[in-house]
């Protein structure tokens, strides 16, 4: 009876926990019950205590709940306050994937500040609990906008599981280039679209401009990009000081197989220390900075044709300064 109930676990236990291969057996040694549990990496068994946290409260959590759910518990109103916490993230996912199935027969309600514990599929069901700073309140909303400060840290599980499931698709299939700040890459998404919308840029893979917080961040962020296949991702560099010693780095370390693939911007344009926005025409981009400013004397004034418009805008601060 004891083999025939652990094997029957251990069937129903895969289709749950997708962590590792695990075998359950029951042991009865006179007023003593054991579970041992061995695995494809451990086949030796050992204690359900000298396991994982995380195993251990999935298995608890898996044998009350859908055993006795579906016996003298059937239908009840489930309350469970930060399940999961000792669990892997991706365990975090098998679980809210087995909240599901459990839902289909209870009514199931969890508080949690974990992104990976955010039902993406049932959007709908998600509430941001906070509390009002004006009444002391608790506050339970179905909007889960940055419209209100005091939700603003509960939303946030909400807004990172958003980027984790966009993060799953995006460099699937695409062509990922790193550059070294979120307003290059603003830069280069707006010269993509332009390029795109009069049919001078046909790709067959989405050009996807991923910012890396600056030269530093360059290296981490290459390491994990190209973990998602084998080849390197393109990287896009200033041509200032900073950016020219590491394109140095990157072509005598990891992408001496690959120099080709460690762009500067001024290939593109001519020597000098241009930046991404020196990549817009001057006639464009010299308004806007006038607009922007309104200052006395116009940005235009200063301007020299052919030198790095950030080099320019530096000269106009200069004089600013001293006048």
């Amino acid at each position: 009876m004891l083999d025939s109930a652990a094997s029957q676990l251990t069937i129903n236990f895969k289709k749950w926990w997708l962590q590792g291969d695990y075998i359950f057996k029951f042991v009865a040694d006179g007023h003593h019950f054991r579970i041992n549990v061995s695995d494809t990496l451990r086949p030796e068994p050992i204690e359900l205590e000298g396991r994982s946290r995380g195993l251990q409260w999935f298995f608890s959590f898996f044998l009350v709940f859908l055993v006795e759910t579906k016996e003298g518990h059937s239908n009840t109103i489930l309350l469970l306050d930060e399940p999961g916490l000792s669990l892997h993230p991706l365990a975090q996912y098998d679980l809210a994937k087995f909240f599901r199935k459990l839902s289909e027969e209870n009514q199931l309600i969890y508080t949690s500040h974990s992104p990976f514990l955010v039902d993406m599929d049932n959007l709908a069901n998600v509430k941001a609990v906070y509390i009002d700073s004006e009444t002391g309140r608790t506050k339970v909303s179905s909007n889960l906008r940055y419209n209100a400060k005091d939700a603003e840290k509960s939303i946030y599980p909400v807004h990172a599981a958003l980027g984790l499931t966009v993060s799953d698709t995006l460099l699937l299939g695409c062509l990922p280039i790193l550059v070294e700040g979120p307003s290059d890459q603003i830069y280069l998404n707006l010269i993509k679209r332009y390029l795109v919308g009069t049919g001078d840029l046909k790709n067959s893979k989405e050009i996807v401009f991923i910012p890396a917080g600056g030269v530093k961040g360059m290296g981490p962020l290459t390491k994990l990009i190209s973990s998602r296949d084998d080849s390197l991702p393109y990287v896009l560099l200033d041509s200032d000081k900073a950016g020219k010693e590491y394109q140095k780095q990157l072509k005598t370390g990891r992408y001496r197989d690959a120099k080709d693939k460690v762009l500067e911007v001024a290939q593109f344009l001519s020597e000098g220390e241009f930046e991404i926005e020196d990549l817009i025409p001057s006639s464009s981009i010299i308004p806007i900075i006038d607009r922007q400013y309104r200052c006395d004397q116009y940005f235009e004034d200063f301007y020299q044709k052919g030198l790095p418009i950030g080099l320019c805008k530096l000269n106009c601060v200069r004089f600013y300064f001293y006048s």
